[in-house]
């Protein structure tokens, strides 16, 4: 069984994203205050990843993440596993989720008349390996050739796994997506960018929207731009200035509007008020075309989106 984004595309005009993994990890008792955040569970605890894999499914997502947002090759060398063990890890992650969906598919997918959902490989930029908070910044110290080969191998090792779609995701600075984009375009694989935002119109390392937009543009594989893992209040109006740049999906999965203290690795404050599926609806209006949850978002909140969107159909 496979699928791709342009198939789901043709289908429906919204592509229903999952959202987040390790919230949901954490809920089952996991511990991930770890360099390897979600990706320790690779080995630890690989049916608990399964569980929620199939909770997004079930609550409407047309698309599922692999665990491998923080799973490189380098990080898990650095925490005493073998480059043989941390690249079946990477491997496992896509494998996990394939799994996942094909038990779904037949025991409640294709008799409800969804849609095949997407294998999504998550890829989370550099500073996601550094475990310092960089990931939100940008501010890390590394040569193009140093961060393409920290990107490639375990881009090769998801798409060997079966990977149909890959998320670039959280990216907080233009250049580190151009050079990731570049591996995409080589091993011709689709793929989307979506950046995390400090206002509505910067990235978190201050590039515009334009200048990202302009930077990515005509790209064979590049199927969607947007933002991810931003407060849920800005998304709006960066959806619209996106729309005025380029004719691309936009696609918006932000925080719950919790915000994250990167030195405790611990979250503040409250959700943002009002049902997420409220907030979908606005950002659909927007011109968003694949919408989902990041950081503290859970399958209740995909799910007010799927039941907000079949009564739209």
């Amino acid at each position: 069984m496979r699928t791709s984004f342009d198939e789901i595309r043709n289908e429906k005009d919204l592509i229903i994203l999952d959202g987040a993994m390790a919230t949901e990890l954490e809920k089952k008792g996991l511990d991930l205050n770890d360099e390897l955040w979600s990706a320790k569970v690779l080995e630890s605890h690989p049916q608990a990843i399964s569980e929620v894999h199939y909770d997004y499914f079930k609550n409407g997502a047309d698309a599922g993440t692999s665990a491998s947002y923080q799973a490189s090759i380098a990080g898990f060398l650095k925490k005493g596993y073998s480059e043989r063990e941390a690249k079946d890890f990477i491997a496992r992650s896509m494998e996990l989720l394939l799994e996942t969906r094909s038990r779904w598919w037949e025991e409640e997918g294709r008799a409800n008349g969804r849609c095949l959902p997407l294998a999504v490989g998550s890829i989370g930029p550099y500073g996601a390996y550094l475990a310092d908070g960089s990931e939100y910044t940008g501010n890390y110290q590394i040569s193009e050739k140093e961060l393409e080969a920290f990107h490639k191998d375990r881009m090769e090792l998801l798409k060997e796994a079966g990977a149909e779609l890959f998320a670039l995701e959280t990216f907080p600075c233009l250049y580190e997506a151009v050079v990731c984009a570049r591996i995409m375009e080589q091993l011709n694989a689709d793929y989307y960018i979506s950046f995390s935002f400090k206002n509505s119109n910067q990235i978190n390392g201050g590039d515009t929207i334009e200048s990202c937009v302009k930077a990515l543009g005509g790209l064979k594989h590049l199927k969607a731009i947007g933002v991810n893992c931003t407060q849920p209040h800005l998304v709006t109006e960066i959806i619209k200035t996106y729309k005025s740049y380029t004719s691309l999906p936009i696609v918006a999965y932000p925080n719950s509007g919790e915000t994250y203290d990167a030195c405790c690795k611990t979250w503040h404050g409250a959700k943002e008020p009002g049902l997420y599926g409220q907030w979908a609806a606005k950002w659909y209006e927007a011109g968003a075309g694949l919408i989902g949850g990041c950081c503290r978002t859970t399958p209740e909140d995909i799910h007010e989106i799927f039941t907000w969107y079949q009564k739209k159909r």
